[in-house]
């Protein structure tokens, strides 16, 4: 086994901030360490407004008990929004997602958040993700379409046949964004351009 990572060579409260900072993803060693030492040269001011946000993040913020999306508020500000349609569901993996839709302005209907993918391969099965939470929303029979916009890789392809196979019984139309999106790719790293003509040209699942 690995021994973790540790910094050397600095004054002990910059090799926990370090270290800290090693922990989150895309970030190493030595982008912790540009990164430490620049909120170590930031003025006290900077630096607490960070840490405040930070902990106001982990404080406030839950999950909407409609979408699944993260908010402070609940329900959240887009299932609150009357002015969006309210027949189409887009399925989504992360909220992250979410903002890359949104950035396209190629979507106006609601939005679910599964939380993950269905990865065999990391122990996370169907029961890990929102998709109970889901079927709930369409038992009143209100949604007639979901759109399954869950990432062009093998465990996003997974999910959407699972989660599409059991939305067929209910007679709801299961569409798929169109194949513009390249396969084993991250939805959150599409272009705008790319991501709008995948939602104007979905297929059905």
């Amino acid at each position: 086994m690995n021994e973790p990572w540790r910094p050397s060579g600095a004054a002990a409260p910059v090799a926990k901030l370090i270290e800290e900072l090693h922990r989150l993803p895309g970030i190493g060693p030595k982008g912790a360490q540009r990164l430490a030492y620049h909120l170590l040269r930031a003025s006290k001011e900077e630096a607490t407004a960070l840490a405040e946000a930070i902990v106001e993040v982990k404080e406030r913020i839950t999950l909407c008990s409609q979408c699944q999306n993260t908010t402070d508020v609940d329900p959240c500000s887009i299932c609150s929004d009357s002015n969006r349609d309210r027949t189409v569901i887009c399925v989504v993996e992360e909220p992250m997602d979410i903002l890359a839709i949104e950035r396209t302005r190629g979507h106006r209907g609601l939005y679910h958040v599964l939380h993950g993918s269905i990865s065999p391969m990391e122990g996370i099965g169907p029961e890990q993700l929102k998709v109970r939470e889901l079927l709930e929303r369409l038992r009143d029979g209100v949604v007639t379409e979901v759109i399954m916009a869950t990432n062009p890789n093998l465990e996003g392809e997974a999910t959407s046949m699972y989660v599409s196979r059991l939305l067929q019984p209910l007679g709801t139309r299961v569409t798929r964004l169109a194949r513009g999106l390249p396969m084993g790719g991250d939805l959150e790293y599409a272009d705008d351009l790319t991501l709008a003509r995948a939602l104007e040209n979905r297929q059905d699942l």
